[in-house]
């Protein structure tokens, strides 16, 4: 067992085995200085698992950064000149990081006044969490309620660090507005071309039949996706339901639509269909609605956003009868009872 306190004799016990495990560089400094504690500290800091590397064949250790500059000038290990690439080094073996894991050490705060002696492997938790380092983040109980740091706590202003805090979110703010008008742009030029392709196959529908079923089914998919967005209703009072819109009300909902993303290819349909006289057979005339009363409830209905109205599009409601539905869809627009 190593010991549980650094004394320069205790230091004297573990340094051996421990040195003969560094390289010549490192073992040479620290046999110069063997009863330091800072010594085997840097050694700790310096090998750490993630950054220390050996070389395959002759298993010499080397710092990561040290061996990667030393590599691109001269792909050979330092000490032996055995040929090497970055590619070829591997991490220590666990010995050599348990060893220092092991090992004792005062707390890097001593010169403020901590006395403990802690495992190398907890340091990093332990300056995190003592009391006596200056770094420590601290509650400021000012007013201000920021983390500062201990040492800077005498020289803390509250309304100045306040200031820069607003200032630093106000520029992240603008910053995002910039990048969301990029990306505003990006999108709409994306559409432009979108509405581009869309209008040179319908012009070639015409005299391409394949053409003609690719193009359909890119307006059918559109028409879906765009039901996706929209939020499902509830018709409460069917009773309510304007069967002969006038022209204003009419207008109104279309420029809704239109707002929300209504596929151009459709709207003009959808609001035909606003109207008894482009509704079904089993939607037409009073007598018939009142005889159709009871499927009301088997329609799938998506609310107009703000507007007493409900759309019933094809694609939702493929179930209901040929003699209750059309394509696209109906539009139905409510005197009250839309949820």
């Amino acid at each position: 067992m190593f010991p549980c306190e650094i004394s320069r004799c205790s230091i004297s016990r573990c340094l051996p085995l421990f040195l003969s495990l560094l390289p010549r560089s490192l073992r040479d400094k620290s046999k110069r200085n063997c009863a330091s504690v800072n010594i085997v500290v840097a050694a700790y800091e310096d090998w750490q698992v993630s950054n220390v590397l050996q070389a395959p064949v002759c298993e010499h250790a080397f710092c990561r950064t040290c061996i990667n500059e030393w590599i691109n000038r001269q792909p050979t290990c330092p000490l032996d000149r055995t040929p090497i690439t970055s590619a070829q080094l591997r991490a220590v073996p666990r010995i050599l990081r348990n060893l220092l894991a092991r090992l004792c050490i005062k707390c890097d705060n001593i010169v403020y006044g901590c006395n403990a002696v802690i495992k190398l492997d907890c340091l990093a938790i332990h300056l995190e969490q003592c009391e006596y380092n200056p770094k420590r983040p601290m509650l400021c109980e000012q007013g201000c309620s920021l983390i500062i740091p201990k040492n800077e706590l005498k020289d803390h202003n509250c309304v100045r660090e306040l200031r820069n805090l607003i200032q630093s979110q106000q520029q992240k703010l603008a910053d995002m507005k910039r990048e969301l008008g990029e990306q505003q742009l990006q999108i709409n030029e994306h559409k432009r071309e979108i509405h581009l392709l869309k209008d040179f196959m319908r012009a070639l529908r015409v005299s391409n039949p394949a053409m003609r079923a690719i193009a359909d089914q890119m307006e059918r998919d559109d028409v879906v996706r765009w039901s996706a967005t929209l939020p499902r209703a509830r018709v409460t009072r069917w009773g309510g339901m304007i069967s002969t819109p006038d022209e204003l009300l009419q207008t109104m909902i279309k420029r809704t639509l239109s707002e929300y993303n209504c596929p151009p290819h459709v709207i003009d349909e959808l609001m035909e269909n606003c109207h008894e006289r482009k509704w079904p057979p089993g939607l037409n005339s009073l007598e018939t609605r009142q005889n159709s009363r009871r499927q009301y409830d088997n329609y799938v209905c998506k609310r107009v956003p703000g507007k007493q109205a409900v759309l019933v599009l094809h694609c939702d409601n493929m179930h209901m009868p040929e003699d209750m539905m059309v394509e696209p869809g109906l539009v139905m627009i409510f005197a009250h009872g839309i949820e």
